[in-house]
């Protein structure tokens, strides 16, 4: 017995290093279910063909096209047919049982089979087939000589059935454009829903044929056409990608009104909508008939746009002042026993599910929407956790216990500008105990980009390449948690989102460029690799300083988070302290003689406003480097001198420009560590 347990631990083990030493040659995220590798290698030639076994290949004949057009950029290969010419097999053969109808029960698994002479995937459904074509892409590798895909065995499949991107159109508008390559960029990492925010105090988003002044009045013309939407449901439908609508009532609901006043809860007032952010106080009023037969005309119209079987109706922050404010709504909860005015939204959630239901939708809304009387075919967005004062696990664990089907998304709020280990270390589940039927509620999770702080020029790179990270949370292994190889990978799949049409690398530049009127940017991309914009709601604290049409070509806005030099000088200077390692010394130098030389270059720009704010920022960066490269040089620093750094230090805890020097901490162990060697 004895000799079996070794032999499995043993077995185990070898595993485990054969996996560990895939993921440091392989960048495939999400990480597969189950793979194994080869010594085979399929060469990637002239003669690539693809051949098609399935019922309807129509989403799998455009996914092949797209495949081929994409290898074929990536590697530089002229491929002569592209598909057989006759009924013979191809060198890559697709095979799958059914065309999926697109829901939460949709079957996304694969197998995939790399040898030397043939590629075979197969799959149940024509969706498990989008999903194998992004691992293959993948996996091209090249030597030399040639390019080629390894030889591997791969059985994948999704541990969440919901994985989602919410895009907020509301603050700013995104236009299709925008939209199209993020849905390409979402079903490169295997995601599958798109949650379409597209009314807030804002903007209206959407053309209501019905109630048309609702885009006339309160979209500054900025909406989409229904034609539009069509096409964005049936595009995203051609990617694997379900699309998801919300149209966010009671509260943030000042678009609504500025077109419709009559529906809102404080009598005799002309709404205009918001320019500025955060939470405002008009709301529906939910004791008029006016509002159902209002909703369910626009419910009803919308709901025809968008196939899918879940509606959002968002629910969120209403704090109800204008309700508390009105004497017949107050009359009105005393007649019918509403003690609160969670009481009173909750009756107007109900009457929403059943009106959503007459066009065979589930509603679903943000956590606010869970209170005792919510019927438990609703769906609970959660986006509060224990930070908000919720029992452990949260909103999420709270419906799954309560009876609900759930989705999280507290965690994976990327407008935060948190770090990607950040998102990736949040487990949904973690180490909470369920029964089967609650862990089955659990659909899965959905990052969100809230767009206050974002235009089309700046979106990709609050959303990319983190939420990728995120995909993988959502659609691997819960023991895939490595973070270190998790960002090694990562770092190939951020160029790689780039052939998709994601603007997160290019657009840093352009804006550098556009803020020193087109002059030598070096000092500005060198600053930028070491700052990132203030986290949280920091930058825009009150929702006051940044409006509708606030500038967003700021320093702030080319700064991302995850400094890239930043993390990797943070992690030489703790080597070198804590006695890790002598040799991150000379790194440590060079990035210092880098920054030593910032102002200099700095001072070559010509001045402006935008980049005068940042001198300051420059000049103690480059102060600073200059008295630690001496210090560490010489060993040795004058009492002046020594006073001059740690009042440059202090100077740089300081925000500048709404952003943070991500290095601080360093500098100030460097400072230590040169002060005990002097």
């Amino acid at each position: 017995m004895k000799n079996t347990i070794v032999t499995i631990i043993f077995i185990s083990g070898m595993l485990l290093n054969a996996q560990n030493k895939l993921n440091e040659t392989l960048n495939l995220m999400p990480w597969p279910n189950d793979i194994t590798q080869n010594s085979s290698n399929f060469l990637i030639n002239s003669s690539v063909t693809i051949s098609i076994h399935g019922n309807d290949q129509g989403r799998v004949r455009n996914a092949a096209v797209n495949f081929l057009r994409r290898l074929a950029d990536r590697t530089g290969v002229f491929i002569d047919e592209g598909f057989p010419i006759s009924n013979t097999n191809g060198t890559i053969v697709i095979s799958f049982d059914s065309v999926s109808d697109l829901s939460i029960n949709t079957d996304e698994s694969y197998e995939l089979t790399v040898n030397d002479k043939n590629i075979q995937l197969h799959a149940k459904t024509d969706v498990g087939i989008l999903r194998g074509l992004e691992t293959l892409l993948q996996l091209t590798s090249n030597n030399a000589t040639a390019y080629y895909f390894p030889g591997v065995t791969i059985k994948d499949a999704p541990r969440f059935v919901w994985r989602g991107l919410m895009i907020d159109v509301s603050r700013h508008f995104h236009p299709v454009d925008v939209i199209k390559r993020n849905l390409r960029a979402m079903a490169s990492v295997k995601m599958n829903v798109f949650h379409w925010h597209l009314t807030d105090d804002q903007g209206f988003r959407a053309e209501s044929k019905v109630y048309p002044k609702l885009h006339e009045l309160a979209s500054d013309g900025l909406f989409y056409t229904q034609d539009q939407i069509k096409d964005i449901v049936n595009y995203a439908a051609n990617l694997g990608i379900r699309v998801i609508p919300e149209f966010d009532v009671p509260g943030h609901a000042t678009a609504f009104l500025t077109a419709y006043p009559e529906l809102g809860s404080k009598k005799d007032t002309q709404y205009v909508i918001e320019r500025n952010s955060g939470i405002f106080d008009p709301t529906l009023n939910p004791t008029i008939d006016d509002t159902y037969v209002f909703l369910d005309k626009l419910f009803t119209e919308m709901a025809a746009l968008f196939p899918d079987a879940y509606f959002h109706i968002g629910g969120d922050e209403n704090e109800g002042k204008h309700w508390d404010e009105n004497e017949d709504i107050q009359a009105f909860m005393v007649a019918n026993n509403l003690e609160t005015n969670h009481d009173l939204q909750t009756y107007f959630n109900i009457k929403l599910e059943k009106i959503l239901k007459k066009s065979e939708k589930n509603l679903m809304g943000w956590d606010e929407i869970m209170t005792p009387n919510m019927p438990t075919t609703a769906v609970i967005h959660a986006w509060r956790g224990e930070r908000q004062g919720l029992p452990k696990g949260g909103a999420l664990i709270s419906a799954a216990k309560a009876g609900y089907n759930t989705v999280l998304s507290n965690g994976f709020y990327i407008d935060l500008m948190y770090a990607v280990e950040d998102h990736y270390n949040n487990e949904p589940i973690g180490d909470i105990q369920l029964t089967t039927e609650e862990r089955a509620r659990i659909l899965g999770g959905e990052a969100t980009m809230w767009s206050e702080l974002v235009t089309p020029r700046t979106i990709d790179s609050r959303i990319w390449p983190r939420t990728a990270a995120i995909a993988e949370r959502l659609w691997s292994k819960k023991e895939v948690n490595d973070v270190e190889n998790m960002k090694l990978r990562l770092k190939d799949i951020s160029y790689k989102l780039e052939e998709l049409g994601i603007t997160h690398i290019k657009n840093k530049d352009a804006i550098l460029r556009g803020m020193t009127n087109n002059q030598d940017i070096t000092a500005l991309v060198d600053l930028s690799k070491i700052c990132e914009p203030l986290k949280t709601y920091t930058r825009n604290e009150g929702g006051t300083e940044y409006k509708t049409y606030s500038p967003f070509t700021l320093f702030a806005d080319a700064c991302g988070t995850d400094a890239e030099d930043a993390f990797v000088f943070n992690k030489l200077v703790h080597q070198l302290t804590e006695n890790v390692s002598n040799e991150s010394l000379t790194p440590i130098v060079e990035y210092l003689k880098k920054w030593a030389s910032n102002y200099a270059e700095f001072e070559k720009i010509n001045n402006n406003p935008k980049v005068n704010a940042l001198k300051p920022l420059s000049l103690n960066v480059s102060k600073a480097s200059r008295l630690l490269l001496k210090s560490l040089q010489t060993k040795e620093l004058s009492n002046e001198d020594r006073k001059d750094l740690n009042t440059s230090i202090k100077s740089l805890k300081e925000p500048c420009m709404d952003v943070e020097l991500v290095i601080i901490t360093s500098l100030e162990k460097l400072s230590q560590f040169s002060n005990k060697n002097d």
